[in-house]
């Protein structure tokens, strides 16, 4: 298979770095279009696939193409002209690599929104330039905020809709500003129109009052948050453990007759050889004797690098432990308040039993309150302030828990310990996931009367 008109753009490997993003807006916002387009302009779609969308644009009786079915996998979607399930796509340009999260745009979907922006670097919401922000708009900022999304962008589409008008756009844009203050997001709004290419990854001529940046231009340009990680290395660092391994010739092999090495994925910061270590929730200290991957060993891991780490003394450590720096370890708790968004048709109620997922490790929890409900119909206000009193969580719904586990997790402050923050709810009958949480490990003495502040 050949790519269309012109080649794919080589990434360069020098320069080449990751960025996870995903796009939300409400239905007919142009979504897909502008994923279509992002494919299209970066040489990202294959020459049969482009021809595909161009025959069936043809027996719909559509002129040109349509970008949108390149995105609209399934036979559901391109019937109803709509996101129904998350699409992953992988795509490249020279400066970076990207996996992108398609987000479905209806209410009822927004528990796919909640999983595609879970892992995201930056979260593209697209709003209509003849009608401004929504409800829907507003329900994606604020999961942007509970998920503490490090970059937003708000894409204005079908600005051609406005005849490239300003003023429109600078009405959603004071409004989008507002949201963010509140929100505290960092949010760059942009004038785009996705069918017409304007601003998506060529500058248009057609709003010259428009000086920022494209929307790709944004893309290949925004820290991921592990190059942030990594650019504030100082603090301390986090190794979920996944796998203890033991070689399987070590009964054969002198050399990995000794062998345990505890891999797993540096969640945070730098590892390096001779740190004092701290094993939880056992609490039990050592150092780091080597730092081991499958091409040779290192002096030192960066945040988002899989390794495998050896320990210089034989401690406890199993599936499911966090290896964290001495000098800032986390600290296991048996109470958690928390912000979840809860993704199930049955509604939670206090008293349900869950089990607790955070990263490898699973335990038992139960819901031993419900603070209140995320109301995103209210005008103004922070996350915080828009929680009212409630009883019981119902699909999409985001709102306040507290959870009493059957034994101590090292669950952290997701605002300063994004990867170690975070944690989903399982149902304990058939496995589905319940809901997606974000915490804030209460304070030992202190009770648990507060909760996570956005």
């Amino acid at each position: 298979m050949t790519a269309t008109a012109s080649a794919p753009l080589a990434p360069d490997s020098r320069q080449t770095s990751l960025l996870r993003f995903a796009t939300a807006g409400s239905v007919d916002d142009g979504k897909s279009t502008l994923v279509g387009r992002l494919l299209h302009d970066t040489k990202s779609i294959l020459a049969d696939a482009y021809a595909a969308v161009e025959r069936v644009t043809r027996e719909r009786g559509g002129a040109g193409v349509d970008l949108a079915l390149l995105t609209d996998g399934l036979r559901a979607e391109r019937e109803q002209g709509i996101t129904i399930d998350v699409a992953y796509r992988y795509f490249s340009t020279p400066h970076r690599t990207f996996i992108l999260a398609d987000c479905p745009g209806h209410v009822q979907y927004t528990r796919n929104t909640v999983t595609g922006a879970s892992t995201a670097d930056a979260l593209v919401v697209l709003v209509d330039a003849r009608h401004g922000v929504l409800e829907q708009t507003r329900r994606h900022l604020a999961v942007a905020a509970l998920l503490r999304v490090p970059h937003v962008i708000v894409a204005v589409n079908k600005i051609d809709l406005v005849d490239y008008a300003e003023e429109p756009f600078a009405a959603i844009e004071a409004d989008v500003a507002e949201h963010s203050r509140r929100l505290a997001l960092a949010i760059t709004t942009v004038p785009v129109s996705a069918l017409e290419g304007d601003n998506v990854a060529v500058r248009s001529e057609r709003t010259p009052w428009y000086t920022g940046p494209t929307v790709l231009d944004l893309l290949e340009t925004l820290p991921s948050a592990d190059e942030t990680e990594r650019a504030a290395a100082s603090g301390g660092w986090r190794l979920p453990v996944q796998y203890v391994l033991r070689p399987q010739d070590a009964a054969l092999s002198p050399e990995h007759r000794e062998y345990r090495g505890y891999a797993g994925q540096v969640a945070q910061g730098v590892i390096r050889v001779g740190d004092d270590v701290v094993v939880q929730p056992s609490g039990r200290r050592t150092t780091v004797a080597g730092i081991d991957t499958a091409d040779g060993p290192l002096t030192q891991a960066l945040s988002g690098q899989s390794v495998a780490v050896r320990l210089a003394d034989e401690v406890d450590v199993a599936r499911g432990d966090l290896l964290s720096s001495a000098s800032d370890a986390a600290i296991p708790v048996k109470h958690l308040d928390a912000h979840v968004a809860w993704l199930a048709d049955r509604p939670l109620r206090v008293r349900d039993r869950v089990l607790v997922q955070h990263g490898t490790a699973l335990v038992q929890g139960m819901v031993t309150g419900i603070s209140g409900v995320l109301d995103i119909t209210l005008p103004g206000g922070t996350l915080d302030s828009s929680i009212v009193p409630g009883d019981s969580l119902a699909l999409n719904d985001i709102g306040v828990v507290t959870l009493l586990l059957a034994q101590p997790l090292a669950v952290e402050d997701y605002g300063a310990h994004r990867h170690t923050g975070a944690f989903v709810l399982v149902d304990p009958q058939d496995g589905a996931t319940l809901a997606a949480g974000t915490a804030r490990a209460a304070t030992p003495g202190t009770g648990h009367d507060g909760y996570l502040s956005i």
